[in-house]
């Protein structure tokens, strides 16, 4: 392998750059038994996303890198990757936040799902989770001549919820989900807790006893990793508490 790479497309001239080792957990399920390490080294400027690196890797050095990603702006939250062994997304680190110049971040697929190839893994466990807590609204009464209405604070009281963009960062980065691929997961209760607090939905009865399940909130160890990981910053420890009271009162 040669011992240096062309600079990332997007390099400015004049600008300083940094260079790192780039070190993939590469998988090919065609003709790897088991996974391995790849070091790609890398020129780049340290404003550079992590993700704007790994697209260099795979546009100029290696086509057969396999990741999944879409907007690059921390939207869709379909590049999570466990960036030198935090959940993160590769569109919002910057690489100057996790490397020094000379030195080696490493990239590895999110973990508890199986890895289809490199970075890719299968998230149909963990939207099958999602869809298992109804994450729609529901309200069977006839819908007004207007907008149903809340108040400030009724909003309020789901704003962090909302916020949630289905990375699987959250669930991903739980060591309860690891062992146990059942438990619903910090993402799947999060979504259920932006129903379960709508003042305008009439199926909270029904997520709280979903909840009230062995998969559900009492899996919880309160790890605290879940919201660590989160790129968007949503209290999710607290959030997951607020649902255990409720299933408490519902059933008090």
């Amino acid at each position: 392998m040669p011992e240096t790479y062309p600079a990332p497309a997007n390099a400015a001239e004049g600008v300083a750059m940094m260079r790192v080792n780039v070190k993939i957990l590469r998988f090919d399920p065609e003709k790897d038994r088991k996974a391995h390490w790849e070091t790609y080294p890398v020129e780049a400027q340290a404003g550079d996303r992590v993700l704007d690196v790994i697209n260099h890797v795979k546009w100029y050095l290696d086509p057969s890198l396999t990741f999944r990603r879409s907007c690059g702006h921390g939207i869709c939250g379909s590049d999570a990757m466990l960036i030198n062994g935090r959940n993160r997304l590769a569109c919002k680190t910057l690489l100057r936040d996790v490397a020094k110049d000379g030195g080696t971040i490493t990239v590895e697929p999110i973990r508890g799902l199986k890895v289809e190839k490199d970075l890719l893994v299968d998230m149909e466990p963990f939207f099958d989770s999602y869809r298992a807590i109804m994450p729609y609204f529901i309200n069977e009464s006839p819908p007004p001549p207007a907008e149903r209405l809340q108040s400030p604070e009724q909003a309020d009281r789901m704003a962090h919820s909302s916020n949630c963009i289905l990375c699987a960062c959250c669930t991903t980065s739980c060591p309860i989900f690891w062992v146990n691929g059942s438990y619903l997961g910090p993402a799947s209760i999060v979504q259920a807790h932006r129903f379960i607090f709508d003042s305008r939905d009439q199926a909270t009865p029904q997520r709280l006893n979903i909840m009230n399940q062995n998969t559900g909130v009492w899996r919880c160890r309160t790890a605290y990793n879940c919201t660590e990981a989160c790129p968007r910053d949503i209290p999710i420890t607290t959030i997951i508490e607020e649902v255990k009271r409720a299933v408490m009162y519902q059933q008090a």
